[in-house]
C-alpha cells in the first residue's frame, strides 16, 4: 500500500505510472462575511495586504485540495499528479477555488 502521494509534475520519483484513472477535482466557493468585507474595503484605501482576503483564500484552496485528494482516494488512486490550482469569481462578492489533478495507480 502505497501512502497517497500529491505532485504538481507529471511524474513520482522512484515509481512509475500503472493506470490513469481520471481527473479528480475539488472546489469550494467562499465569501467573506459583511464586517470582515467593510475592514478589507478600508483597507484598500491605504494599501497594504487585505490579510481578510488572503486567509479566506488559504482556506478555501486547503479545503479545494483535500476534496481533491478524497475523490483521488474514492478513486482507488495511490497519486495525484499535474496538481492545478485556479480561481475565478462567481460573483463580485464570492469567488470559487478549484485544484484539480489525474489521479493514478503506481507501481515500483
Amino acid at each position: 500500500m502505497i501512502t497517497m502521494i500529491a505532485s504538481t509534475t507529471g511524474e513520482i520519483e522512484n515509481y512509475k505510472i500503472d493506470k490513469i484513472l481520471g481527473v479528480a477535482r475539488g472546489n469550494t466557493v467562499r465569501a467573506k462575511w459583511l464586517g470582515k468585507d467593510i475592514i478589507a474595503g478600508l483597507r484598500q484605501l491605504v494599501g497594504g495586504e487585505l490579510k481578510e482576503y488572503t486567509e479566506m483564500m488559504t482556506e478555501a484552496r486547503e479545503q479545494a485540495y483535500q476534496r481533491m485528494m478524497d475523490q483521488a482516494k474514492e478513486m482507488g488512486a495511490d497519486a495525484v499528479v499535474g496538481i492545478r490550482f485556479t480561481s475565478s469569481d462567481v460573483t463580485r462578492a464570492a469567488a470559487e477555488i478549484l485544484a484539480y489533478g489525474t489521479a493514478v495507480k503506481l507501481k515500483k
